[in-house]
């Protein structure tokens, strides 16, 4: 097969892939460029994601789920902005045509796409190392982007659904630990089928002040937030949620879980105290729980308490770096 009847049969979607009645992309696969036409009054929001086998995936995962998962951490950096999702780009590089892991692959992403309303626009593909790039485009009404830097002292902490459980499963694929089987395949579907909390990040706008997903750890990732505002924050550990999977395990997997576990991709964001009501209506109509976890505050750094206010070390925890980790 070669590689102009692999993107035909895989990811052309025939008719579909071309124009798109009310949607942004007017002219999809099949030229030099797409041709997408931005929602009057809106602004474009453009990210991009790289995956990597044996570095962001493991050969063990599903093609499906695979799939599933390129298209998602791309659409939680949407999320993180408020975004609605409107197009994306697929560059694929591949060792060779292997068509079940093609089918597998292009029904997982799609699968998402289609819930999230999002169209294949374009891309690339090429033979090499398995990698996988996405680039994804969304918009939100000019100047209600969430950004990391609004954040401001007083504005309470916010996290969505629970953390840890993508780490406490790479953790068992590493031998560090185990979980009985039923246990371990629900850690599992969490680092492998995360969900973009979309309708999320859309029901915050005009009421966060600034927001990010976690990705590469808590304590990293609000650190970036912090940055970017110029702020500092105190985070409540016992507050932070989790599943009973994790709460069961001892506090110090706990703590590793929680503080400096990616692939969970829910959302940390900040809003004022007096939006306390609003953030938990956000949560209700998202369908998505949302809890308090802590405070923004003059001094710079991140401070995290235990349920006794001590303060927990953070000297041997970090989040995840790419060329450290």
């Amino acid at each position: 097969m070669g590689e102009f009847d692999l993107i035909d049969r895989y990811f052309g979607r025939g008719a579909r892939a071309g124009r798109i009645e009310g949607g942004a992309v007017t002219l999809g696969i099949g030229d030099d460029c797409a041709v997408l036409t931005p929602t009057p009054g809106h602004q474009w929001l453009v990210s991009a994601d790289m995956l990597v086998e044996g570095r962001h995936f493991l050969s063990t995962v599903s093609p499906r789920r695979l799939g599933h998962k390129a298209l998602a951490v791309n659409l939680s950096d949407l999320a993180a902005c408020g975004a609605s999702p409107r197009a994306f780009l697929l560059s694929l590089a591949l060792p060779r045509v292997d068509e079940a892991f093609l089918a597998g692959f292009s029904q997982g992403m799609f699968e998402l796409a289609d819930a999230h309303g999002i169209v294949l626009a374009g891309g690339d593909t090429t033979a090499g190392p398995l990698n996988i790039n996405i680039t994804v485009m969304g918009e939100t009404p000019a100047g209600q982007a969430l950004l990391r830097s609004g954040a401001r002292p007083g504005d309470d902490v916010w996290v969505s659904g629970t953390l840890g459980d993508a780490r406490l499963a790479l953790e068992v694929f590493r031998g560090t630990l185990s979980l009985p089987g039923q246990q371990f395949d629900e850690a599992r579907l969490r680092m492998e089928l995360p969900e973009p909390r979309v309708a999320l990040g859309r029901a915050l706008r005009g009421i966060a002040s600034a927001a990010v997903d976690v990705s590469d750890g808590l304590i990293g990732d609000i650190g970036h937030v912090l940055t970017r505002s110029g702020v500092g924050a105190t985070l409540r550990l016992a507050d932070l949620p989790r599943s009973a999977i994790l709460g069961a395990q001892p506090e110090a997997v706990q703590q590793l879980c929680l503080l400096t576990g990616g692939d969970d991709y829910e959302l940390v964001f900040t809003a004022p105290a007096d939006q306390r009501e609003r953030v938990i209506e956000a949560g209700h109509a998202a369908a998505t729980p949302v809890y308090r976890v802590g405070r923004i505050e003059a001094e710079p750094g991140l401070r995290v308490v235990d349920g006794a206010g001590a303060t927990v070390s953070l000297a041997s925890l970090r989040g995840f770096d790419h060329f450290k980790s």
